[in-house]
C-alpha cells in the first residue's frame, strides 16, 4: 500500500526567522519513519516537504510563483531554488542518519508546467525506486513554466499530480496543527470533512500563520477534498505532528487530527 507523506514547512522549520530548520524536530520524524519502515518492509512511502523558512521567503519577495520573466526575476527563482535544495539536503541527511534508502526528486528537474499545471513528468524513475524498496522524496521547488516563465508548485500539487497517477490510499499531511474551527488557538479540531460539511466550515478556516507563498489551509483543504473525488478510496489525514509518536502512530492507522475522504 502506498502512502504518500508530507512534512509540513511550518512543522521542520521556524517559518517566521529565514533559513532555520527545527534539526531535533527533523530527526525525530526521521527515526520515527524508520521505525514504521523497518516495521512494515513491504510498505511503499513517498515523503515530501515543505519550503518553510528556506524558500518561501525569497519566493515571496520575488512572487515567482506568479511567473518569472525579468533578469531580476529570474536571479530570485535561482535563489529559490537554491534555498529549497538546501532544506532537501537537511532532510535527506536525517533520513539516512536514520538508516533509509530515501533518494531526492527534485521537481525542478523533472518537471514542466503550463500556467502552473504539470504537463510533463517521468515518473519512470521515481517507480523505479519504488519498486527497488527506496523512498522517494520530493520537495515545493521551482519549476519551468511554458507560458509563465517559471513559477513553484507546492508538495500539495506535486501530490496531487503523483495521487492520480500511483493511486496511494492514504496522503498524511504533517504540520504543527490539524484543521481547526478555532484558527489560530486550534483548541477543537475538525474531525472529519467531507462535500457535505465542507460548506459550513469554509467561513472559519483560516490562512497561513506565515509567509507562505502557496496558499493557506483552507487552499490546502479544497484541493484535497477535490482530490478525493479524482482518487476513489483515498483518505488525507492533516494533523499536528509536534508531539513525540504522534507521526508513528499515523502512519500505524491511528486516526489523529483531520480526515478528509468522500462518504
Amino acid at each position: 500500500m502506498l502512502t504518500l507523506l508530507k512534512l509540513g514547512g511550518s512543522l521542520i522549520t521556524d517559518k517566521d526567522t529565514p533559513r532555520t530548520p527545527h534539526l531535533e524536530v527533523i530527526h525525530r520524524l526521521a527515526e520515527e519513519i524508520a521505525q514504521f519502515v523497518n516495521a512494515n518492509p513491504s510498505s511503499q512511502l513517498i515523503i515530501g516537504h515543505g519550503a518553510g523558512s528556506f524558500a518561501h521567503v525569497p519566493a515571496s519577495k520575488y512572487k515567482t510563483r506568479h511567473g518569472v520573466r525579468s533578469q531580476q526575476e529570474w536571479a530570485g527563482f535561482f535563489e529559490v531554488w537554491q534555498e529549497a535544495r538546501a532544506l532537501n539536503h537537511i532532510i535527506l541527511d536525517a533520513l539516512h542518519q536514520a538508516g533509509l534508502p530515501a533518494i531526492s526528486f527534485p521537481p525542478s528537474a523533472s518537471i514542466t508546467t503550463r500556467d502552473g499545471k504539470v504537463t510533463a513528468w517521468d515518473l519512470a524513475p521515481l517507480q523505479a525506486a519504488l519498486s527497488h524498496q527506496l523512498i522517494p522524496v520530493v520537495y515545493g521547488d521551482v519549476i519551468f513554466d511554458e507560458s509563465l516563465g517559471g513559477t513553484i508548485l507546492s508538495t500539495e500539487e506535486l501530490f496531487t499530480h503523483l495521487a492520480v497517477q500511483l493511486n496511494p490510499r492514504r496522503i498524511l499531511l504533517a504540520g504543527l496543527n490539524s484543521v481547526c474551527s478555532d484558527f489560530p488557538l486550534c483548541k477543537h479540531t475538525i474531525k472529519f470533512i467531507t462535500d457535505a460539511n465542507f460548506k459550513d466550515y469554509l467561513p472559519i478556516l483560516g490562512g497561513s500563520a506565515s509567509t507562505d507563498v502557496t496558499g493557506g489551509m483552507i487552499q490546502k483543504v479544497t484541493d484535497m477534498l477535490k482530490l478525493t473525488h479524482q482518487v476513489p478510496g483515498l483518505e488525507i489525514h492533516i494533523f499536528s505532528s509536534s508531539q513525540q509518536g504522534v507521526l508513528l502512530e499515523v502512519l500505524n492507522g491511528k486516526n489523529i487530527g483531520t480526515i478528509i475522504h468522500q462518504v
